[in-house]
């Protein structure tokens, strides 16, 4: 695994142009404009990126990531990492013992405990969220990947396995794994393992603690979540103001327990029209913005800037939904295979999945979108991952496509024809230039065939895909910890974060993904992961779109940025950041 980070720390670089100004604006506010939105501040449902950040600003967890590092930790509200040199980590692999630091409050007053580390990881795993980071832990500490079975009834017992999972121990916290579970501490690391004040959350409504209540506090229905627009931590920020689709905003926490950091304040302005992002920045007026690939050379250009490049942890992809909820659903016309719609279950035809792949054309995308800065991937389990193969892909070839869509439900596709929309998040003009590739190149098989290309905000935009209600979802997964499983889970497991969004089932696929991470034999993982991604292309479950390389720019006066291969877009470490007049 050294080999892989070091591979990606290395090719991160810096560029800087000619100063643009002769002063700093606003020098104590650090002002980003950005294409998302926030869905939740909860760290038991915030699981994209822009809410993830917004959480890390807030809350603290035991351990972190090591600045640039995907495979060294430094500890935070522990005194140290646990390792087996230290007696942290048991021999077997299966126990996880963290000794918390002392004297530490909330941002609302209360005294950071063990119990409060407790009751935070288990209450994760009591809501598991739909769409949530639960499964993780779960599947770390209980076994299971999810507190429901098939029919959606609650797993007998699991509650019990969870509480059982974590347990205190004078001033430290104990984790007990069923099984070893290598990337345990990478889990450990990321938003979902912040910290919440456990008396403030029960008196905010809250999940009480105790065994017979979980099951009401499971699985709220989104934006429902007890802290989903209100936050507790112990960081170096604490939410000032949150105004939904428009802008988010940090002060810092003055009573902070560690290094007072440089900036006051923060604000993250949604501005999903690229022309406004673009004058704001050359402006000064933001002190970063996104640069969607297509646009990264003209930045090159622009004077006063700094430009950072890393290649990332991460992946889009076109998924196609085979059970697709047909209440109200706009998406799907009439819903039936009727020349005016298409039935919730069209994507089930493989015939449909391949005529569709055979409709992207990699290489003009990669050229004209990509613009040679991120690649197209061929399959989930991206370069940079152990056990990461290329396999084949569908060529570009209308020909085959329109074959496919002839064979398609019986020629029924080819004969009535079908009407449906691709939607994707506003200002994510990457995954837009794939939907109206997709859509035109469709459409020129046959007059028939009818592809509608929307946008809506992306908190909305996760909200309707979590509901099956988009037959093609374009998606991204920026990886949690760097191994395949984080990548073959979510997008090919039947509960997988985007698998269970398919409505596919694939028990053999399950059962091989499951065998994946329980195994410590390299030689045997590396031939598991080798069919998994070999059956990505055989049943032609989804297209990968772009394996994300990130670029950024900065204003020159910002200083103290430190990329890491699995943080994205919005992702800000704000404490390292500073403002000064360049040299």
């Amino acid at each position: 695994m050294k080999k892989v980070v070091s591979f990606l720390v290395c090719c991160a670089f810096v560029l800087c142009a000619t100063a643009g100004y002769a002063e700093v604006k606003n020098p104590d506010t650090f002002i980003k404009a950005t294409v998302s939105t926030v869905r939740s501040i909860d760290p038991a449902a915030a699981y994209d990126m822009a809410s993830m950040q917004k959480v890390e600003n807030i809350y603290e967890k035991l351990i972190v990531f090591d600045g640039p590092y995907t495979d060294k930790f430094l500890p935070l509200l522990a005194e140290e990492v646990p390792s087996l040199e230290n007696g942290g980590i048991s021999a077997d692999g299966k126990t996880y013992t963290f000794k918390l630091r002392k004297g530490i409050k909330f941002q609302q007053g209360g005294d950071l405990t063990p119990e409060d580390v407790e009751y935070s990881i288990e209450r994760v795993m009591v809501l598991d969220q739909n769409g949530g980071p639960a499964w993780m832990l779960l599947e770390a500490l209980t076994g299971s990947d999810t507190t429901t079975d098939k029919d959606d009834q609650i797993i007998p017992g699991i509650f019990e396995a969870i509480m059982n999972s974590v347990e205190v121990q004078g001033d430290s916290i104990v984790f007990h794994l069923p099984n070893p579970y290598p990337p345990f501490l990478g889990l450990m690391a990321k938003s979902w393992a912040s910290i919440t004040d456990k008396e403030w959350v029960i008196e905010q409504g809250g999940w009480d603690g105790t065994l017979e209540n979980a099951p009401k506090h499971h699985r709220p229905n989104s934006g429902d979540e007890v802290l989903h627009h209100i936050a507790n931590g112990t960081g170096p920020y604490f939410m000032k103001a949150w105004e939904p689709s428009k802008e988010f905003v940090f002060e810092r926490f003055e009573e902070y327990w560690g290094p007072k950091p440089a900036l006051k304040y923060a604000i993250f302005k949604y501005v999903p029209e690229w022309s406004t992002r673009k004058l704001m920045l050359v402006n000064g007026d933001v002190d970063s913005a996104t640069v969607e690939d297509q646009y990264v050379k003209e930045m090159m250009e622009i004077p006063g800037l700094t430009m950072y490049k890393l290649p990332q942890l991460a992946i889009s992809c076109a998924m196609f939904c085979q059970k697709i909820d047909t209440t109200g659903n706009p998406y799907i016309g009439s819903g039936q295979l009727d020349g005016a719609g298409i039935p919730p279950d069209f994507f089930t035809d493989i015939n449909v999945r391949k005529a569709f792949l055979h409709a992207f054309d990699r290489d003009v995308y990669a050229e004209d979108v990509l613009q040679g800065i991120s690649i197209v991937p061929s399959n989930p389990i991206v370069q940079g991952l152990p056990y990461a193969i290329d396999v084949p892909v569908y060529e570009f070839d209308l020909e085959k496509s329109a074959e496919y869509m002839k064979k398609a439900w019986d020629g029924q596709v080819w004969e009535k024809g079908f009407k449906m929309t691709i939607m994707y998040n506003t200002g994510n003009t990457m995954r837009e230039a794939a939907a109206v590739m997709l859509a035109e190149n469709i459409m020129s098989l046959n007059p028939k065939f009818q592809i509608e290309v929307g946008d809506m905000q992306w908190r909305d935009y996760l909200n309707q895909y979590r509901q099956f209600r988009f037959p093609v979802s374009l998606i991204s997964w920026v990886g949690d910890y760097p191994d395949p499983h984080n990548f073959a889970h979510p997008f090919m497991h039947s509960n997988g974060s985007h698998g269970r969004y398919l409505g596919m089932p694939s028990p053999e696929t399950d059962a091989m993904i499951t065998e994946g991470i329980s195994t410590t034999d390299p030689l045997k993982r590396a031939e598991i992961y080798e069919k998994l991604q070999h059956l990505w292309y055989e049943k032609a479950i989804g297209l990968g779109v772009y394996q994300s390389t990130e670029v950024r720019f900065y204003r020159d006066w910002v200083k103290g940025f430190v990329g890491n291969p699995l943080d994205a877009g919005d992702t800000e470490w704000l404490f390292r950041l500073s403002k000064e007049e360049p040299k």
